[in-house]
């Protein structure tokens, strides 16, 4: 009779487990080169719900995995990573109150800064005419300092953010008037 160590289950022996047995087992446990599994994406998904986050971007090796909440989810091989400090552009929204008017939007959470410094004069202010490559503010998101650019070109008739303020994503940002 075996001995047995109280509160631990006992010792089963070391007999090698059949061939069926084996195969069933390697073939449920993950491979090593699939690193973003069911379970990893799904701890991910928990862990975005846990912490409020938008979008999670993951890559591993030749895997790559991008969710985004009431998005997509994307799995797949790996693209060429882009420049860390490159922005997404800014997306362009029409505003339900005036048709007319363009909203420049958030495109990630971060803090919105209007100039580059502390010292330095704003991008822009309420009546510059701009073009769609024009810088209008930063956003800091994680210590990288993002340039947002216009994506329209018109007359800035609002800064709806204060300077140093959170934003969030999608959130708008300026209203601008393409006509003028």
């Amino acid at each position: 009779m075996p001995w047995r160590v109280p509160g631990r289950m006992p010792h089963r022996g070391t007999e090698p487990l059949p061939a069926t047995r084996q195969a069933s087992l390697m073939s449920a446990a993950p491979k090593p080169d699939d690193f973003f599994n069911t379970k990893q994406i799904r701890r991910l998904i928990s862990l975005m719900e846990k912490h409020d986050l938008a979008e999670v971007d993951l890559k591993n090796a030749d895997q790559r995995v991008r969710i985004k909440r009431g998005g997509e989810v994307v799995v797949g091989p790996s693209a060429a990573a882009p420049r860390a400090a490159a922005p997404a552009p800014a997306a362009a929204a029409p505003p339900a109150v005036d048709s007319k008017m363009v909203v420049i939007t958030s495109p990630m959470v971060g803090t919105f800064y209007r100039a580059s410094g502390p010292d330095s004069a704003a991008f822009i202010k309420v009546g510059d005419r701009i073009g769609p490559e024009k810088t209008v503010c930063i956003i800091e998101a994680m210590k990288v300092f993002n340039e947002i650019p216009a994506g329209v070109s018109g007359q800035v008739v609002a800064v709806l953010v204060e300077n140093g303020h959170p934003v969030e994503f999608g959130q708008p940002l300026i209203k601008v008037d393409p006509e003028k």
